[in-house]
């Protein structure tokens, strides 16, 4: 009998990612890396405003390359022999669809309109839009739909971005005829959906940030939609009721797709969610475990037994949704706005005056600059320097979502130098991370370890170490440069056939760790102490704002 295998992509929000996995090993046999070429430009966006927008030819072309290179390498035996292919996104990154399902981007007269285009996750444009659904789901005298979602609901969801674009572009609201997840849409295109209303919704998106819960049957009421504003009335029912699991069949590939991508007829596809969900399971999640994909943002996952959580709801966090992660239990997702984004922005802070350099000389430049901070920033004692920082840079997403929150330094003199700086940076996230924990504690929710997936996690041993101690528990980081995308993989080994559930496939496919970072006791206690510093001035500067 053949061997089978499978494929797993992974939509970030700087690139696409694809590998090709043999499910009975875990053995990560091709990947390939696909960078936005639109994004990369700064299209669309205008970081001034908090408009993120990516246009959905960057999702296609990006999905042909990391399939076809990845086909390339392995070569025609193991490619006739793929049976699987699941798709993890951003999210929640919705667009503006026609009544085929066609992103309106992808008509002519809409192909550089930013509004229809999909609003990235991180577009925090919709700020009033949220601000105004809480109101209203507070005081309009009926189920306060936000109850599964940690009570608050965010400008980085499908509601506020939908209700914004409305007010913003007639144009997009009189051709919408209704709207998609990023991580919906790709199974849709990849097998051949030519109706809105066929598309597989994500249980994963439409719950963590649709408002969907089993308990009011689907979506909130139409009268609930309409009395935010009468823009929302009648598209509850150009959406949809039912929502997927992940490890559920979306369809088989179309034959057109197959052909053009080099994979055999038949392949089967999976329902979409988002990357972090995908991501912890490829990073072995496991009851009381938190998952923390630390990349430009954080998205940490929880999961545990139903009968464990009962009728538990956490508030301040990103929804608690049955099914999410994995099939039977309840996912529980928290995150940090910006986490690799604050360094990132301080790097280009630091290297402004660079712009007066030749471009090669600036690259190799700004190459060494965070390489050299961290050297630098490791002997600094947080003690003595007196720099702190909070990490509202891009908001904060958890815990209590609040967009309109901005970032601080402080505690800096004429001593102070970049490396005190960076290092307060850097605690600052760590605070952030603990503060999600604390938020989950307070709620009964038990958590005793750290798993870490994503680029910080593999670059930054500073990092990482300083999250143990001012989290004090282990952070145990995995092994795979794409835990995400092999996070997807492990979904289409189920979807495949090839396992029979996503913790069978677990155990024969997740990560392994390589590297422990232990908290450091003395490191600890000091971190107790400047943490309970950084709540007394995000108090302050709260209520400030």
């Amino acid at each position: 009998m053949d061997k089978k295998y499978v494929i797993g992509i992974d939509y970030g929000s700087d690139s696409c990612r694809g590998v090709i996995v043999d499910p009975m090993s875990g053995k990560e046999l091709a990947s390939h890396v696909f960078y936005y070429p639109r994004w990369k430009q700064g299209l669309y966006c205008n970081p001034a405003k908090a408009q993120f927008r990516q246009h959905p030819l960057d999702y296609v072309e990006g999905l042909k390359t990391v399939i076809k290179e990845t086909v390339k390498v392995v070569g025609p035996e193991v490619a006739q022999n793929i049976v699987g292919l699941s798709v993890d996104t951003t999210g929640s990154t919705p667009c503006a669809v026609n009544k085929e399902g066609t992103p309106l981007a992808l008509l002519p007269e809409f192909s550089e309109n930013p509004h229809a285009m999909f609003i990235l996750w991180k577009d925090h444009t919709a700020t009033k839009e949220a601000s105004e659904i809480n109101h209203y789901a507070k005081t309009w005298g009926g189920i306060d739909y936000t109850q599964y979602i940690g009570s608050v609901y965010s400008s980085e969801w499908f509601w506020a971005k939908i209700l914004k674009t409305l007010r913003e572009d007639q144009a997009v609201k009189e051709e919408a005829y209704s709207w998609v997840e990023h991580c919906d849409w790709i199974p849709a295109l990849l097998t051949g959906v030519k109706d809105a209303a066929q598309i597989k919704r994500s249980r994963c998106a439409a719950g963590h940030k649709a408002m969907w819960h089993q308990a009011y049957n689907g979506l909130p009421s139409e009268t609930f939609f309409a009395g935010i504003d009468p823009l929302l009335a009648g598209l509850r029912g150009r959406l949809f009721e039912d929502t997927y699991t992940a490890d559920e069949v979306a369809g088989v590939i179309a034959p057109e797709w197959a052909e053009t991508l080099g994979l055999p007829q038949g392949v089967k596809v999976g329902c979409g969610a988002f990357d972090c969900h995908m991501g912890a399971v490829g990073g072995n999640i496991r009851p009381n475990a938190l998952v923390k994909v630390m990349g430009t943002s954080t998205c940490d996952i929880l999961i545990e037994n139903m009968d464990v959580m009962k009728d538990t709801l956490v508030e301040g966090i990103c929804g608690q949704v049955d099914g999410s992660v994995i099939r039977g239990m309840l996912g529980m997702e928290a995150g940090q706005s910006a986490f690799g984004d604050v360094y990132a922005w301080y790097k280009r802070l630091l290297a402004w005056p660079l712009q007066a350099v030749e471009p090669e000389k600036r690259e190799e430049i700004e190459s060494k600059l965070l390489v050299e901070l961290e050297k630098a920033a490791n002997e600094v004692n947080p003690l003595e320097s007196g720099v702190m920082a909070i990490d509202w840079m891009n908001g904060r997403r958890t815990p209590y979502a609040n967009q309109n929150l901005k970032g601080a330094i402080l505690g800096i003199h004429l001593g102070t130098e970049a490396p005190h700086i960076y290092r307060a940076l850097i605690e600052a996230t760590a605070y952030g991370a603990r503060a999600i924990v604390e938020r989950f504690r307070a709620c009964g929710v038990v958590i005793n370890e750290v798993i870490a997936i994503g680029g910080v996690a593999k670059k930054s041993a500073l990092n990482m170490q300083i999250v143990a101690n001012v989290l004090g528990m282990p952070i145990n980081v995995c092994e795979s440069e794409q835990a995400v995308a092999l996070g997807a993989s492990i979904f289409a080994s189920v979807v495949g056939g090839i396992y029979g559930n996503v913790e069978e496939a677990q155990r024969h496919m997740a990560s392994p760790t390589e590297k422990v970072y232990l908290p450091q006791p003395e490191m600890v206690e000091v971190y107790n102490k400047l943490y309970e510093k950084y709540l007394e001035v995000g108090t302050f500067i709260e209520g400030s704002m």
